[in-house]
């Protein structure tokens, strides 16, 4: 009796891993061996339980995936890649809102590969993360979508505008209204600089904050139930930022440019 296609591709960790080896084509014997640290008896059952569900094939000691084999392997890996960004910090995940992200951005969360879940102190909570900082000093350009700016914002944006870092932001109408209430003659300095450029959302963002510059990618959600929390997920590599970069883009869509405060 065959087993589930599911056992065959997921229940065995050798047999994954031979699949998610042949993804780039076809390898020897000697290839699996190496990568798996293991022996050719243990391993040779595995492999006929792939070819005997035609997921798999074989001339010599060559092994290749079928064009099934090709079709689960292309399959498997966007949700193995889902996995391994979820059980970073699982907690934190199921217990945070990710609804107000676009569908075609939330099927590719695997996307936001190798983030940390980073947890300030009280204190840290109402300043810039350092790294995100200092790396902002260094980048080209600086972009964000937020509901909230912390206390001393307009002094950082100052200093990122005077070493000509290009900065881009949408707010909410709730946080402009502050800003026009509060430190309107601030921003309406950083306005006049041809490097800062605000725009409002005129919709609900239900999340606290996401921005990106040339070297990370900062991730801030709410809670289930609504509440702020100080965690936000801090990511460095290319992939968050294509996918940081497309969620501005389709925030940018509805939003509206400020030309006054």
């Amino acid at each position: 009796m065959k087993k589930s296609l599911l056992d065959v591709a997921f229940a065995s960790e050798k047999r994954k891993q031979v699949l998610i080896l042949l993804k780039d084509g076809a390898k020897e014997m000697e290839g699996f061996l190496n990568s798996l640290q293991t022996n050719r008896q243990s391993l040779l059952p595995q492999m006929k339980i792939l070819e005997e569900h035609y997921l798999v094939d074989h001339y010599e000691d060559t092994y290749e995936l079928t064009a099934t084999g090709k079709l689960i392997v292309d399959k498997m890996l966007p949700l193995l890649s889902t996995l391994e960004v979820l059980e970073v910090d699982i907690d934190y995940w199921g217990t945070h809102k990710m609804d107000q992200i676009p569908h075609h951005l939330l099927k590719r969360l695997n996307e936001l590969e190798r983030c940390m879940v980073m947890s300030p102190s009280i204190v840290e909570a109402y300043e810039e993360n350092n790294d995100f900082y200092e790396a902002s000093k260094k980048s080209r350009s600086l972009f964000g979508v937020t509901t909230f700016f912390y206390p001393k914002y307009d002094v950082l944006f100052s200093e990122l505008t005077s070493r000509n870092v290009n900065i881009n932001f949408i707010i909410t109408q709730d946080l402009l209204d502050n800003l026009r209430t509060n430190r309107s003659a601030i921003f309406l300095e950083l306005l006049n600089s041809d490097m800062f450029h605000l725009y409002v959302y005129p919709k609900e963002m239900g999340f606290l904050s996401f921005s990106y510059n040339d070297y990370y990618t900062k991730i801030r959600f709410l809670k289930n139930n609504g509440d702020f929390d100080n965690k936000f997920l801090l990511c460095s590599t290319p992939k968050p930022f294509k996918w940081a970069k497309e969620m501005f883009e389709d925030y940018m869509k509805d939003s509206i440019p400020i030309t006054e405060i």
